[in-house]
């Protein structure tokens, strides 16, 4: 259950103002919330997958100390990353399928190598497993998405982008210093 809500808290933080929640929100502007939210569910269900088993086998090939050393640096990388942000580069006019497939095929492409997916990885090495990582990176990446549409839509830019980018930021870094102290100090 820790895994499971870990995953789930540090995903949905870290999709805050990501490039695939902006890409989310903007394939709401052209297609049903529906239609965007289940190609998200796809998209997200076999690329963090993949993250998590590709997590799952480092922890078993290499010493669990230098993973979490690792992991925990990322953490502070990626609120590093956070505070920068990301912008959509064209990733929701390059696909030209169905809704539906548009929307999983930009999304899948545009979450490899993305801080969410790394972060998958990251705590499929931290807690050994892949299962509970799975299903609370994908539910976190639904729940956020599902927050940029909504929150997107009904009001604007009343919540400044800023604000939940540093609050994030700060949470991600805190977590990235306490791995590390708790590694290399104790």
């Amino acid at each position: 259950m820790k895994a499971f809500i870990a995953s789930l808290i540090v995903v949905v933080l870290a999709e805050m103002g990501d490039k695939t929640q902006l890409l989310a929100m903007a394939f709401a502007c052209k297609f049903q919330w529906q239609t965007v939210m289940w190609g998200v569910f796809a998209a997200t269900a076999v690329n963090h997958l993949l993250a998590a088993a590709a997590g799952n086998y480092l922890a078993a090939i290499l010493p669990l100390t230098y993973i979490k050393i690792a992991a925990s640096a990322s953490f502070i990388i990626f609120g590093l990353w956070t505070i920068r942000g990301d912008t959509l580069k064209g990733e929701d006019k390059r696909y030209s399928f169905s809704p539906f497939w548009t929307v999983t095929v930009a999304f899948f492409m545009a979450e490899m190598g993305d801080k969410t997916q790394l972060a998958t990885i990251a705590l499929a090495v931290e807690y050994n497993t892949i299962i509970p990582v799975w299903i609370g990176t994908t539910m976190g990446m639904i729940i956020s998405n599902a927050f940029g549409i909504i929150v997107g839509n009904m009001m604007g830019k009343r919540i400044p982008e800023r604000v939940i980018k540093w609050v994030a930021a700060i949470i991600f870094i805190a977590f990235g210093v306490y791995g590390l102290y708790e590694n290399l100090i104790i």
